[in-house]
């Protein structure tokens, strides 16, 4: 792992651990490492082991768990002072985490004052492969992806999109909406290009809440009125982009962004730019002979800036 990354994110850590206490937004998280806030999640996990949010709250319940056995404050207390939105989540997410609850553990504490037993939880579920580790392991792997990624320029692009909101799974009913419509306009490939583009990163936002945009590019002058409510028209930022191209079946495009995001981006000369990824669909995964999916998968990137803490 670039020590460049590392570095950018300390400010961020170092906010968590100062104000675990208070409501910390990803937005305000991005904007003190200087990352992407489209792209800050996925930076995070790469470096640190673990998403913002489960990072949060395991600083949140080692606190609660030195003030239940050091102080006598109330359940109720602890769970404000340690920033839990409400007492009864504090004691869901406590309970979960460590199969008692609040009350029981300070309980337990106090009776056989067993508190190693809960330190070497918290390390054993903090645990993950050293990144140090896991550069041994990647150093072919990054030979790989330099064979395999290469730099493009995109221009910006006119498209009417279909929005699926829930599992990226089910993004097939967005596309067979929009496909139905780009036949019935027609706007086919190859002079048009259907584009996806997932904006919600599926670790941090529950499934049934994950937005995706089946896009057809539109060619200059297209008639936008009379059109159905479901058919939306926007525009889709060009840039710099790194380029991957993909072939699998669906559910491995998420391991993809993992390796983009966790080996091949903190190795290059690039950092995420604040777009998203476009996937572009080069086939149709239920005509392929094999089920797969054939992307090209963008990645919006810019140069590595200087970054000082």
């Amino acid at each position: 792992m670039s020590s460049y990354y590392k570095e950018r994110m300390a400010g961020a850590v170092d906010y968590m651990e100062s104000h675990y206490s208070q409501k910390i937004t990803l937005d305000r998280l991005a904007d003190i490492s200087g990352f992407s806030k489209y792209h800050f999640s996925r930076i995070f996990a790469s470096v640190m082991g673990s998403t913002p949010a489960v990072y949060l709250t395991r600083l949140r319940l080692r606190e609660a768990v030195r003030l239940l056995v050091e102080t006598d404050k109330t359940v109720l207390e602890i769970s404000i002072l340690c920033g839990f939105e409400s007492p009864s989540g504090f004691n869901a997410v406590f309970k979960r985490h460590f199969q008692k609850t609040p009350s029981e553990i300070r309980v337990s504490s106090r009776a056989d004052r067993n508190i190693p037993l809960l330190d070497r939880k918290m390390q054993d579920d903090e645990s993950t492969p050293s990144s140090y580790a896991r550069e041994v392991k990647t150093n072919f792997l990054r030979r790989i992806w330099d064979m395999n990624i290469s730099i493009r320029q995109l221009a910006d692009a006119e498209v009417a999109y279909v929005r699926h909101v829930g599992s990226y799974l089910d993004t097939y009913q967005a596309w067979e909406k929009l496909g139905a419509w780009a036949a019935k306009n027609g706007l086919y490939p190859p002079e048009r290009q259907f584009i996806g583009i997932s904006l919600d990163d599926p670790s941090l936002v529950e499934e049934y809440a994950c937005r995706y945009d089946a896009c057809v590019t539109l060619p200059e002058e297209f008639d936008r009125a009379g059109h159905p409510d479901e058919i939306r028209f926007g525009t889709l930022q060009g840039g710099t982009y790194a380029l991957y191209s993909f072939y699998d079946t669906v559910d491995q495009l998420g391991i993809v962004y993992q390796t983009l995001f966790g080996q091949w981006l903190p190795q290059s000369e690039y950092e995420a730019e604040d777009k998203p990824c476009l996937e572009y669909c080069m086939n149709n995964p239920a005509t392929d002979p094999e089920g797969k999916s054939k992307v090209d998968l963008y990645l919006p990137i810019k140069p590595k800036v200087n970054f000082h803490l």
